[in-house]
């Protein structure tokens, strides 16, 4: 599959909140997702996923596996944070957050004496946003009392929260890996369970999907204002990342981080997360996909009837903004005492364009596993890095990032494994792939493809993924045949194309006094 994007990523990257993208995740979650006995490409698999859409346009792909008991459940919302307006970013991981807070039903005590306390804490609080806005003009005394009240008020509203109910009402059914992550092409919640438990994860994210209650909001948002000083303002790996990717995008919101820029997250209210909830995390946003020990006739009357009667809600509007094309060499240091890194980056196409095919091939070449040619060069032959990996950030949907990282080996310097790597990527361009390369590739596509199709969690998240960025799940039944379509030619013509400096970004980390130079 594309997922196979595997790579030898070093460890950092894998830090970085939400940096998987379609094409690179981690197998599936949680350890209770039944392994199956062998995977179901192509055909296989095309005659057993079973397609239904509801009236309110509710995507439910399902497919029947009876190993086990067991059953996975993915819900994909299409909305990212490169979906959120100037003034919402953050929005979308923060909501993150705020889904598992509750509903008017589950996660309180009695929601008819809570709710005035949130509607004055939201009035309290956004007349302190206000007054902090004013900067060095605002009232120390407004500020003061403001602060006061908001604290007493979130004391009195915490008095009714049953906290982490959802978890505990899974886990006490036989729930595992119940999780959500946000990237910048959507927002996904997944859960695996006993198959006779199906009808309890129906009930509860109906409830969520429409009465959801953002309770402990500013709480929560304090909570990811401290993610976002631990992770990234605090980390210089991270900060890296950050900085490379807002300099690579200029225009697109690719570029801007989904947890959001600090001043982002400082203006967030819980008046804006609620319409940016309501507007996009409906079911004619959704995507589901139901895996396991089911029977798909009995499983879509169940999602019939608890989602059926919910409002469909909208999708956002495309992404309009369109990258200028580099006109030169960008490069980013960042000074900081840590381990010198190295990362470098070329524009290229979204999921399905014919040339994204050739960056995967591009991309297990050089870059997947021991074996991988940036690995034996630089790593085992030349000893430049401790590791290096390959991989494309930091979405799917529109023009990405192809990208190599590595990590150089004291007392080498990122100047050497710059070197290397571009003499490495130029070697693409003038001389053939072999053609026991290119089998070695569609060997690991079919190893990976069954692995990681070989668990219900791994198959739901394949399933609403590919249906979300690139259109449909079908695109896993074409993928190989395309792969095995790509010439050493193809190959050279991508590399002449994209890898060129007027495309490039690079961006690395130096020990102060410039040592990593």
């Amino acid at each position: 599959m594309n997922n196979v994007r595997i790579i030898t990523t070093a460890l950092w990257l894998t830090t970085i909140p939400l940096l998987a993208t379609a094409k690179n995740f981690a197998p599936s979650t949680p350890a209770a997702t039944a392994p199956v006995s062998s995977s179901q490409p192509g055909s296989a698999l095309e005659e057993k996923v079973v397609e239904h859409t509801l009236k309110n346009g509710m995507k439910l792909l399902l497919v029947e596996r009876h190993t086990s008991p067991t059953v996975s459940a993915w819900i994909r919302f299409q909305v990212g944070s490169c979906d959120e307006k100037s003034d919402e970013r953050g929005i979308a991981h923060l909501l993150e957050h705020m889904l598992f807070k509750g509903t008017t039903t589950l996660g309180t005590t009695d929601y008819a004496a809570e709710k005035p306390l949130l509607d004055k804490i939201e009035g309290t609080a956004q007349a302190l946003i206000a007054e902090r806005a004013k900067a060095d003009k605002a009232e120390p005394a407004r500020l003061t009392e403001l602060e006061k009240q908001l604290k007493a008020l979130e004391e009195a509203a915490s008095k009714f929260v049953i906290k982490d109910e959802f978890f505990e009402l899974y886990s006490r059914n036989g729930g595992v890996g119940y999780n959500a992550f946000t990237s910048r092409d959507g927002t996904t919640y997944l859960i695996s369970l006993p198959s006779n438990k199906l009808e309890l994860w129906a009930a509860i994210e109906s409830d969520r999907m429409q009465n959801a209650v953002l309770r402990e909001f500013y709480t929560e948002r304090s909570v990811v204002m401290e993610e976002r000083r631990r992770s990234y303002d605090a980390d210089p790996e991270s900060k890296l990342w950050e900085t490379f990717l807002a300099s690579s995008f200029l225009t697109h919101p690719y570029g801007q981080p989904t947890i959001g820029w600090m001043s982002d997250i400082e203006q967030l209210t819980r008046t804006k997360a609620e319409k940016f909830f309501h507007n996009y995390y409906g079911p004619h946003n959704a995507i589901v996909a139901i895996v396991g020990d089911i029977d798909a006739k009995a499983a879509i009357e169940l999602v019939e009837r608890y989602f059926g009667a919910i409002p469909p809600g909208s999708k956002p509007a495309p992404v309009t903004a369109v990258e200028p094309k580099q006109g030169g060499e960008r490069r980013i240091e960042l000074v900081a005492e840590a381990e010198p890194t190295i990362m470098m980056g070329f524009h290229k196409p979204a999921i399905n364009a014919p040339d994204d095919y050739v960056f995967d091939v591009i991309s297990m070449l050089l870059g997947q596993g021991r074996t991988s040619r940036l690995h034996k060069k630089l790593v085992i032959e030349q000893q430049l890095a401790t590791d290096i990996g390959v991989f494309d950030a930091p979405g799917s949907r529109y023009p990405n990032l192809f990208l190599i990282n590595a990590n150089p080996r004291a007392p080498h310097a990122v100047a050497e494994v710059e070197t290397s790597i571009l003499a490495e990527l130029e070697r693409l361009k003038t001389e053939p792939v072999t053609a026991r390369e290119l089998q070695q590739i569609l060997n690991k596509i079919e190893y990976e493809e069954a692995r990681r199709m070989g668990t219900n969690g791994g198959l739901a998240r394949n399933l609403t993924e590919y249906e979300a960025v690139a259109g449909t799940w079908r695109y896993m039944i074409e993928y190989r045949r395309k792969v095995a379509a790509i010439t050493p030619a193809d190959i050279q013509r991508v590399a002449r194309t994209y890898f060129t400096r007027e495309n490039r970004m690079v961006g690395f980390i130096t020990t102060k006094g410039g040592a990593g130079k």
